[in-house]
């Protein structure tokens, strides 16, 4: 136990300074692109899903709940939402980048995560061609709920750093453990013999509104622990806290659960195509 504890805390300070820098450049585009974003997002019209999906990928403070302000205002369509929930993978690229993986595996789940994002919000967009336009209700929810740009740049990033950097220590904590007593061999014939359902049970992870849940499956990506296929299940489905702010600024409790459902079902349709076409990076 004492080596699991050891190894866990070096690994993951030898990421710290990593996170913090990724961050830190996050905060400042956050600063510099994050209003120009939002506009292009609102004047996008009918290539809404192409925008929201290219946009959606880049980490950006409540992008994902910004989205969800500007469809509960009807400034958006639900087709340009869906791309920009499905694009949006929380802290999935800073724990790529912080573990040093290649720039090239890196681009290929971007372009898979865009790809998917962009095709599902314009069959969205085609199947159901309405846009009511309404009176602007937009609140401005990111500050309050996931945002503390306002007490500096710098300060904004270590806070962040650190609380990924505790999510990660408690993650790597757990999966060494059960790697080290359950074995690696065995567990991953557990997760080889049910593929599929490591794909649904992704797909249900990656929809809980919170940080952890991308930390979690990502971790376990690059661990070899879960496939391609399941992880980009539950990255997809995961819109961070975009559903949270869903559910409370859009008066249409039912069409809430109707997206999240769809948000679902996508990413393990999506997950369970790439598993069974046995597609990797």
């Amino acid at each position: 136990m004492t080596d699991i504890i050891l190894d866990t805390c070096i690994d993951n300070i030898k990421v710290f300074p990593f996170l913090l820098v990724t961050y830190l450049l996050m905060e400042l585009l956050e600063h510099k692109a994050g209003d120009k974003a939002k506009k292009a997002i609102q004047k996008s019209g009918a290539f809404g899903p192409v925008i929201g999906g290219i946009l959606g990928i880049v980490p950006q403070c409540g992008f994902s709940a910004a989205a969800s302000n500007l469809y509960a205002g009807r400034i958006i369509t639900a087709g340009t939402l869906m791309a920009i929930f499905l694009s949006t993978s929380d802290e999935m690229l800073p724990i790529l980048l912080s573990e040093s993986v290649s720039l090239t595996v890196i681009l290929k789940i971007l372009t898979w995560k865009i790809g998917i994002a962009v095709l599902a919000g314009l069959l969205i967009d085609f199947i159901f061609r309405k846009k009511s336009v309404e009176e602007n209700r937009i609140h401005q929810l990111c500050e309050q709920q996931h945002c503390h740009c306002e007490k500096g740049v710098f300060r904004s990033a270590l806070k962040h750093s650190l609380q990924i950097f505790a999510f990660l220590l408690i993650i790597s904590f757990i999966l060494n453990c059960f790697m080290h007593y359950l074995g690696e061999d065995v567990l991953s014939g557990l997760l080889l013999n049910r593929s599929l359902m490591v794909v649904f049970l992704a797909g249900l992870i990656g929809l809980i509104p919170n940080c952890a849940s991308s930390i979690l499956i990502t971790q376990l990506y690059l661990q070899n622990i879960i496939s391609f296929g399941a992880m980009m299940a539950g990255l997809l489905a995961g819109a961070g806290i975009g559903i949270l702010v869903l559910c409370r600024v859009n008066e249409n409790k039912k069409e809430c659960i109707r997206i999240i459902a769809l948000l679902y079902l996508i990413g393990t349709a999506a997950g369970i195509l790439l598993e069974l076409s046995g597609i990797q990076v």
